[in-house]
């Protein structure tokens, strides 16, 4: 079963279960400073999931693209991804525990055929602020499930939140057995040793953690669930891993064939990173120095090191970019539409990359010459990390030059100071901001609603083609991206801040019409990455001065907002600007 008719019957079977199939939500997020990509099917539906009205309803599902940064350096064995598919369904205070793990149960072994036998469930153990789930085991058994292949564990398992408050709750994992020799007589679905496979997890959200770390139960129930589509693919076609799936199979024999130094973790690499860099610039990520265009860049960048590694000529970019659209788009359309901007953006970048590692070896050559003058014979761990992390340099290249040239390179200094990057760049991609997912109070609730006055002064100051390209908004300030060929003047910037301000003391009021998304373009209503969108829409008017179709929430009213005022205006990337503005209370 390929991964495309899965995914269309995990669809159909939701859809005929009275859910809504809603569009997926493009990688970078709109308005979610809690990550630099979309990591979950749920993220887009954080303000519905703590009690706003879906226009599609209380029953929804779709796929979501997803893209986890925390792994990237050990993608390259046999199962690590960073883009992946998430297949999702949501009750939004609609039904509970019984129905949904009913309903997995059914598409797990009758529409997907997968025996009783190879499936075994967990649930949550129970602890000091929530019982054990004895509700969930029940359901299961009551399913067919036997009592042997029910496993009970905590928090660390069984429990799902985002970020350190927001809504949460045990969930119930789905297992695959592989069929693999059982690595001891205590082998369970919490080992790692491959004999069990997680291929679903349905979370039921029934209380809010608190930030003093107290729990109380949610007024709106809610089920939210993801099952990756990679991993179901590669287990129901008895693969070993998801590159021997069509998702990646004719990538990695094409560069077999063209390798004149085969390594497999290198052509997984390169068809996995690629992978990733074509979705991420076709959903409008480009490379830059800081959050997700830097590890645009990193993915671009580790993609080249490797295909030099497998002595693959780099003028194969462009037939190797070909090969992948052609591959994904049945599943992304979206891909083959973008097909010319996603080659110019990565292909450019594997240039300047070039360029970098000639300055690199360089700074290799000075770094031998002082080792000279020192009469010492080895490279420093620090000159190895800098040689990696700002020129590209992977440690084993500048050890073979350092032994080329009668020095060590100092492995064990690079690898400890590597670590520490490593741990870092985790925590840093886990949660950029401990508030988690659900960090909507009163003063971030006003600066999303700033982003829509912000977004019409632009138009009005600069011109119809100042649309928005995304946002980031935390409670200090808001981050808003437009297309703009050049910096702003003072004068337009005080321009912009004066008609933003002005719609403030006019004490504007916000409200909201639900409609379908025909209906809000005729009505004149702006909106963003319109694929996104069901055939339903919400649409915010703030007075007669602006008109977007949003999610929400907003202020009710524009009076008490506070006094707006840009701080910075810089670039964000080639024919985009950034605003970085403040509301002063």
């Amino acid at each position: 079963m390929t991964a495309l008719e899965i995914r269309n019957k995990y669809l159909k079977f939701f859809e005929k279960h009275g859910h809504k199939v809603i569009p997926s939500a493009p990688l970078i997020p709109e308005n979610d400073p809690s990550v630099l990509f979309t990591t979950a099917g749920m993220h887009p539906l954080v303000p519905y999931l703590l009690g706003e009205k879906h226009p599609q309803g209380t029953r929804l599902t779709d796929y979501q693209k997803c893209l986890r940064t925390v792994d990237i350096d050990e993608v390259g064995d046999n199962r690590h991804l960073t883009y992946f598919e998430m297949l999702g369904n949501w009750s939004l205070g609609d039904y509970f525990k019984e129905e949904s793990i009913k309903m997995s149960f059914e598409f797990l072994t009758s529409e997907l055929n997968i025996p009783v036998e190879k499936l075994s469930v967990t649930c949550f153990a129970g602890d000091n602020d929530a019982p054990r789930d004895e509700e969930t085991a029940r359901i299961w058994q009551e399913c067919g499930m036997p009592k042997e292949r029910i496993y009970y564990f905590g928090k660390d398992d069984n429990w799902w939140i985002a970020g350190e408050e927001g809504p949460c709750g045990p969930d119930t994992e789905m297992f695959y057995d592989t069929g693999k020799p059982a690595c001891s007589s205590s082998c369970n679905p919490s080992c790692n040793c491959g004999k069990y496979v997680e291929i679903w997890n349905n979370v039921f959200m029934e209380y809010f953690k608190k930030s003093d770390g107290t729990y109380e139960k949610l007024k709106q129930k809610n089920v939210d669930t993801g099952l990756g589509l990679e991993r179901m693919a590669m287990l129901l076609q008895g693969k070993q891993t998801p590159y021997d799936t069509e998702l990646f199979a004719d990538v990695m024999k094409k560069l077999e064939s063209l390798a004149k130094k085969d390594d497999i973790a290198s052509r997984r690499i390169v068809a996995e990173h690629l992978r990733a860099s074509i979705m991420i610039v076709s959903d409008g990520g480009r490379p830059s120095n800081v959050d997700r265009g830097y590890i645009l860049r990193r993915l671009i960048r580790r993609m080249t090191r490797h295909l030099n590694k497998l002595e693959i000529s780099l003028d194969e970019l462009p037939n190797l970019i070909d090969l992948n659209i052609d591959i994904l788009k049945d599943l992304y359309p979206e891909v083959a539409n973008n097909k010319d901007i996603i080659k110019q953006v990565i292909v450019e970048e594997k240039d300047k990359f070039v360029k970098t590692l000639a300055h690199g070896q360089k700074e290799f050559e000075k770094a031998v010459n002082k080792a000279k003058e020192k009469q010492e014979k080895i490279i420093d761990g620090q000159t190895v990390f800098k040689l990696y992390e700002t020129y590209g340099f992977p440690p084993e290249v500048t050890k073979e030059l350092a032994e080329e040239e009668g020095f060590k390179a100092d492995i064990d200094e690079f690898s400890k100071l590597f670590k520490e990057h490593q741990e870092k760049s985790r925590q840093a991609s886990e949660g950029k901001f401990k508030g988690g997912l659900a960090d909507q109070n009163e003063q971030t609730i006003s600066y999303h609603t700033a982003t829509h006055l912000l977004h019409k002064a632009l138009q009005i100051v600069l011109g119809d083609h100042a649309k928005q390209k995304g946002s980031n908004i935390t409670t200090e300030r808001l981050r808003f991206d437009f297309s703009h060929p050049q910096k702003m003047t003072k004068e337009e910037i005080e321009k912009v801040e004066q008609i933003v301000n002005e719609q403030i003391q006019k004490d504007l009021k916000v409200t909201c019409e639900e409609m379908t998304l025909e209906e809000a373009k005729a009505s004149g209503a702006t909106g963003l990455f319109e694929n996104k969108y069901g055939d339903k829409v919400k649409v915010y008017s703030i007075g007669d001065f602006s008109k977007e179709i949003c999610g929400g929430p907003h202020v009710k009213s524009t009076k008490g907002m506070g006094t707006f005022k840009i701080k910075k205006e810089e670039a964000s990337s080639a024919g985009v600007r950034r605003i970085k503005a403040v509301l002063i209370k």
